[in-house]
């Protein structure tokens, strides 16, 4: 994997970008502004007050620090050395007051647990901009978000929607169609690999950890549609925001 915060609107071939760079492509659109604030909205409904955060996927640190500055104490964790740089300087003044702590590490080293031990009884999970969507192995990284959050503990994934109309422009959504729809998954390959999965995909994956309790459209709820007709605007969001609950 090249970054667990790679945008997601960039073509995969392209070199990774700079931490700086990332910021600058997602808050171009209005789209990607508007899916962020969403997110950080419901991370502020969900987190009990002071209470932990451990940012999965944490980039270049904006919602870190914004989880810090909203009173939470915040691990965070990114592979890419670039968005951890970046990172580091964004939140210096959270990490120097202990605040923000940042893992660095390989992926399969932070599966391991060793880069966690003082990682205990998170209240609350989070990974925006689709992490888990460049996660080669779910299982085993539900298995990690187990092993650290607390026993009411909660996770909160945003994820790219397997159905968004925005992609119907594309050949692969449709020669991958009957893939998804038979095997709940399917890979975009390149440099780094984009794996889109059904919502009932990450259900089974997580099954054995956690249960999921709600799917919401990845927008403000100044934007959300009247209940009665929610379901309809699953559609037109670019990402979807999954809650569990520990088992």
């Amino acid at each position: 994997m090249r970054s667990l915060a790679y945008s997601m609107q960039t073509d995969s071939h392209r070199p990774a970008l700079t931490g700086e760079e990332y910021v600058r492509a997602m808050s171009a659109r209005a789209a990607d502004r508007n899916a962020r604030s969403a997110f950080r909205e419901t991370v502020l409904r969900l987190a009990p007050s002071r209470g932990s955060i451990f940012d999965f996927g944490a980039g270049p640190g904006s919602d870190a620090k914004f989880y810090a500055e909203s009173g939470f104490r915040v691990f965070a964790y990114d592979v890419d050395p670039a968005m951890c740089a970046t990172f580091r300087a964004y939140c210096a003044e959270e990490i120097a007051q202990r605040r923000v702590t940042l893992i660095e590490s390989a992926y399969d080293e932070l599966l391991s647990g060793v880069p966690l031990r003082d990682v205990r009884d998170i209240d609350l999970v989070t990974a925006n901009f689709a992490p888990m969507n460049l996660v080669p192995a779910p299982r085993l990284t539900f298995e990690m978000f187990h092993s650290v959050v607390a026993a009411r503990g909660r996770l909160l994934l945003c994820v790219l929607n397997p159905s968004f109309i925005g992609d119907m422009r594309y050949g692969w959504f449709w020669t991958n169609k009957l893939r998804l729809w038979r095997d709940g998954h399917f890979a975009i390959r390149g440099q780094v690999d984009v794996w889109r999965r059904s919502v009932g995909d990450f259900t089974r994956l997580s099954a054995s950890c956690f249960r999921l309790r709600a799917v919401m459209p990845g927008l403000p709820r100044t934007s959300q549609w009247p209940v009665p007709l929610r379901w309809l605007a699953r559609p037109t969001t670019q990402y979807l925001f999954l809650l569990f609950e520990r088992r």
